[in-house]
């Protein structure tokens, strides 16, 4: 999915519509508010922003967006009629991975947007981070936030959703989430149900992500 923030509307579905042709999902918003509002219950793979925008600019949203451990590290290309050297460098610096100048060819802007997404792939299998609904999960970093607040997991319920989390939504079956967290120490088969509680409850709203398939096991999503 790609979000677009742009306030002119012929622009916007210009866009939206050349994106979508290239198979592309794509979400146009005139508004900032719209936009956060769509964050909250999905969040895209890039962001399209313009900068001059009716009461917020789009370099503070870009800085908003910079500062979220869900959008951190979700690539932002700015489209903008600023085109000057000192507007690009200041777009760049603040975390845009890319800057466009009005008027744009729509063959530029894909060429662009998918040089943009395999920069992020390749970075994105480097260090693997998990976003699912209001979860986000960095394991090297080992934060585990929902709804952007941190949740404080301990080593056996952290080690439970890393492995679910490794399985993209495959069904992880009893014993292999045994073995993989207890080991040798091979805990009963009630243990694993009372921590699998546990941190549903310990991630509140997202704790129904963790889906039980009875007599097999646990997955999460899907």
């Amino acid at each position: 999915m790609i979000y677009i923030l742009e306030d002119d509307d012929n622009i916007r579905k210009l866009v939206s519509y050349a994106l979508e042709r290239e198979g592309f999902d794509v979400c146009g918003f005139d508004a900032p508010h719209d936009l956060r509002d769509a964050l909250s219950t999905a969040v895209p793979q890039l962001f399209l922003l313009d900068i001059m925008l009716p009461g917020e600019d789009g370099l503070s949203i870009l800085k908003s967006l910079r500062k979220n451990p869900v959008t951190a590290n979700i690539p932002v290309i700015m489209l903008t009629a600023k085109g000057s050297e000192f507007d690009k460098v200041t777009g760049l610096d603040m975390g845009a991975d890319d800057y466009i100048a009005k008027p744009f060819g729509m063959t530029e802007l894909i060429s662009r947007v998918r040089a943009v997404l395999r920069r992020y792939e390749k970075t994105a299998l480097r260090e693997k981070i998990y976003q699912i609904g209001s979860l986000y999960v960095n394991p090297a970093k080992h934060i585990i936030e929902v709804s952007g607040k941190n949740v404080e997991l301990s080593y056996k319920e952290y080690s439970l959703l890393t492995v679910l989390l490794e399985a993209d939504g495959n069904v992880v079956e009893r014993e292999t989430l045994l073995a993989k967290v207890w080991g040798e120490y091979y805990a009963e088969s009630r243990t694993l149900d009372v921590h699998i509680r546990k941190l549903r409850v310990k991630l509140g709203e997202a704790g129904e992500l963790i889906k039980t398939v009875k007599n097999i096991g646990y997955k999460i999503g899907g």
